[in-house]
């Protein structure tokens, strides 16, 4: 199983959900071993920041990198057109400090690595591959990675809010490209029209529009759905994301009432865990 990267330069210009900021990003090719790494071109020296769980800042309704002077937020749906297109090296340059959201999924990313091409690397990739079970939990919420010879994520989401038009939702999926590409690629996030000002009064949400995502009342839908699960289909697409911070593991991921911080304290432990073993 060896290492990917892409074949070409391609790029998305496109406003940001939470600063409001129209950003380009463009997605370049990386040789072995180089990672995940976003740039920040509009500063000076164009600082970067690798894609890894210990550089999460921030996971307040996004995941935010940071490592000096480079901060770049949102960075989820990307990294999940990544691990679900299995591409394993990439320099990811940003004018500004949020990755464009284009419609609150991953599908427009898919699309870009899609056209830019895949290519195979002559370097081993270095599965993490989980032996015994590793959980974390925080009240309600509950996230697990089981050992499993592949990757597959099941996720519940939980109509907390009593929404009468949503219901609990649980999907299962088995994580290959093709997959990735039909089931979850699509699901898009959810935005609540109540909870929009006091986002704001937060500094996000700041650029957020009805075509960002799946937009709901307190007792309707008012954005129609792609799939009649798609709450929690975008969920695993989060997960999906989230996780790839780790390293590309190898689990059975199962995870009720996830988020972006449960996701990271999940990617950091596996990645610690990887770690021991390495040394041991």
């Amino acid at each position: 199983m060896n290492q990917w990267t892409i074949s070409r330069e391609v790029a998305y210009t496109g406003p940001a959900i939470h600063t409001g900021t129209v950003n380009t990003v463009r997605i370049m090719p990386a040789g072995a071993n180089a990672g995940i790494v976003f740039r920040r071109v509009d500063l000076a020296g164009a600082p970067q920041v690798k894609a890894a769980a210990h550089n999460v800042y921030r996971t307040d309704r996004c995941t935010t990198l940071r490592d000096g002077a480079a901060e770049v937020s949102t960075v989820e749906h990307l990294l999940a057109a990544l691990r679900g297109l299995g591409i394993d090296n990439a320099v990811i340059e940003v004018d500004g400090p949020e990755i464009p959201i284009a419609d609150g999924s991953a599908a427009h990313f898919v699309k870009m690595l899609e056209e830019a091409g895949p290519v195979e690397l002559e370097a081993p990739r270095d599965v993490i591959r989980i032996e015994t079970p590793i959980w974390v939990r925080e009240g309600s919420r509950l996230a697990v990675a089981l050992p499993y010879d592949g990757f597959k994520v099941s996720a519940t989401f939980t109509n907390d809010h009593r929404h009468p038009v949503l219901s609990d939702q649980f999907a299962e999926f088995e994580i290959d490209p093709e997959t990735f590409c039909d089931e979850i690629a699509a699901a898009r996030t959810i935005g609540w029209l109540s909870e929009v000002k006091a986002l704001q009064e937060r500094g996000l949400a700041l650029g957020a529009t009805m075509d960002m995502a799946v937009v709901l009342s307190e007792d309707d839908v008012l954005t129609p759905l792609r799939y009649p699960d798609e709450p929690v289909r975008h969920k695993i697409l989060d997960i999906i994301g989230d996780l790839y911070l780790s390293g590309y593991v190898h689990a059975h991921i199962v995870a009720v009432r996830s988020g972006h911080h449960i996701n990271n304290q999940l990617a950091r432990a596996i990645a610690a865990r990887h770690l021991e073993m390495q040394r041991a």
